[in-house]
């Protein structure tokens, strides 16, 4: 393949690729930012101090959390260039063969892992598609009535198109995400141009003096901070359907750049506010900060994302699926490769139809987007946590990295994790006990599974060296 071509199909790549992995991180900024200060009891006060501070907490997060640890660093990791906490786990597991108790607590962390990632692809398109569903309220809150038919009708047609293939819908979905990027990142710019101060937010001190300041505060806070970083495991479970390369350059080029454009442009529209703002328009801080005459086409083109949105964590339910049943914690089920090109890119209908199941029932349950936040965030962090752990240990123990270094950074990403997860721990009673409880019955099924049939599968996927 000449260098040329290379190319082409690096960009068509990554193209496809913009239309499944970055849909659940890139519709972050739909509900993210204005749950810090809509956060019930917890809400934080919309002073200019406050407002930088978070800011600088959302920058801060994507950096580090997304930009270094998973495609800087976590992203080196795969088997047979499939990604995800599984691939982290198996990569370990083949480092300590004749030793039960490291073998018996790696496989208890890819389990917990796989059924959290589980938790988190029920969870998502539920709360994604709600909640773009819902600025329908903001045109006449006469459609409210409306909302939960159209976003189930919307879900059932997104599962419905699983069988057609990652591939064909990523090139499907690619063109809008690149529309849906552009957006972000014209809409965040216009607001930033009237206020520009808000670019102060860049420097950490801001971040450190909204937690020294605010007493107990912003721990309750980092549950939602932490809503602008969900999506960043499933775009590491995402590796296998497009490969590590397009999906870095994706993220580096396009999607944060975007990102972090749009969410300075709430920040800069809520300091211009100054706390002026509804119950109602604060809940709907994305589309309020928009033209008027535009709000209309936001609603529609952000109810097309979240439902790509959805699509992340859905084809990384595959391919952890897929690593699962390869060593005997899932039984045997049918597989559908739908690329004679990339291997990874794979459809499994039982898992499409749990799924879908799970995600109506969430809806009917939770109701509205609010409700499903005190779902959102446990699962993922308990997923971010645990990959934390597996990571350290692959790269002092495979990459052959200096312990100190690695122990050293790897505290850093720890201790903010797993602030992040306790933060969410306290959503329990408010939505928090689904997820949980559906990933615990997911660890004890697939326990139940792999002590039945899958002890002999593991050995002899264990024997293969990758």
């Amino acid at each position: 393949m000449t260098t040329t071509q290379s190319k082409s199909n690096m960009y068509t790549l990554a193209l496809a690729a913009l239309g499944v992995v970055y849909g659940d991180i890139g519709t972050s900024p739909l509900y993210a930012f204005e749950t810090v200060f809509n956060n019930g009891a917890h809400s934080v006060s919309q002073t200019e101090a406050n407002i930088l501070g978070v800011l600088s907490l959302f920058f801060w997060s994507l950096v580090m959390v997304v930009t270094v640890k998973y495609v800087t660093i976590v992203m080196r990791a795969s088997v047979s260039g499939e990604g995800g906490i599984i691939a982290l786990t198996r990569l370990m597991l083949e480092r300590v063969q004749g030793k039960p108790i490291k073998t018996g607590l790696l496989i208890f962390a890819g389990l917990l892992g796989t059924a959290f990632f589980y938790g988190d692809g029920v969870i998502t398109p539920a709360i994604s598609v709600l909640s773009a569903v819902e600025g329908l309220e903001i045109i006449s809150p006469g459609l409210a009535t409306y909302v939960i038919p159209i976003t189930l009708v919307i879900l059932a047609l997104l599962f419905f198109g699983q069988r057609y293939g990652t591939g064909k819908i990523g090139f499907l979905f690619g063109p809008v995400m690149l529309v849906w990027f552009a957006l972000l990142a014209v809409l965040g710019a216009f607001n930033v141009i009237e206020n520009p101060h808000v670019l102060l937010a860049i420097n950490p001190t801001y971040a450190l003096e909204f937690l020294a300041r605010n007493g107990i505060l912003p721990f309750f806070a980092m549950g939602a901070v932490v809503l602008c970083v969900t999506g960043a495991e499933a775009l590491y479970a995402d590796m296998g359907h497009f490969g590590a390369q397009p999906i870095r350059r994706g993220w580096t080029r396009l999607v944060l750049p975007a990102l972090l454009l749009n969410y300075f442009g709430q920040g800069a529209f809520l300091l211009k506010s100054a706390g002026g703002l509804s119950a109602v328009e604060l809940n709907n801080l994305f589309y309020v900060m928009a033209p008027e005459q535009l709000r209309v086409f936001m609603i529609i083109i952000a109810t097309i994302a979240t439902v790509i949105a959805s699509q992340a964590v859905i084809s990384g339910a595959y391919s952890l699926t897929k690593q699962a049943i390869d060593l005997g914690w899932v039984p045997e089920l049918r597989i559908i490769h739908t690329s004679d090109r990339e291997l990874g890119q794979i459809y499994i209908p039982a898992i499409n139809l749990m799924l879908f199941v799970m995600v109506v029932l969430a809806i009917l349950i939770f109701q509205n987007s609010s409700a499903l936040a005190g779902a959102y965030g446990i699962a993922v962090t308990g997923t971010m946590l645990l990959t934390d752990f597996l990571a350290i240990s692959v790269a002092i123990s495979i990459w052959r990295w200096k312990p100190f270094l690695v122990i050293f950074g790897g505290i850093f990403f720890i201790l903010m994790d797993l602030v992040f997860f306790t933060s969410n721990s306290l959503k329990f009673f408010d939505g928090g006990w689904f997820p949980i409880g559906l990933s615990a019955l997911l660890v004890v099924v697939m326990t139940i599974g792999y002590q039945r049939h899958g002890k002999q599968k593991l050995r002899d996927a264990l024997s293969i060296k990758e």
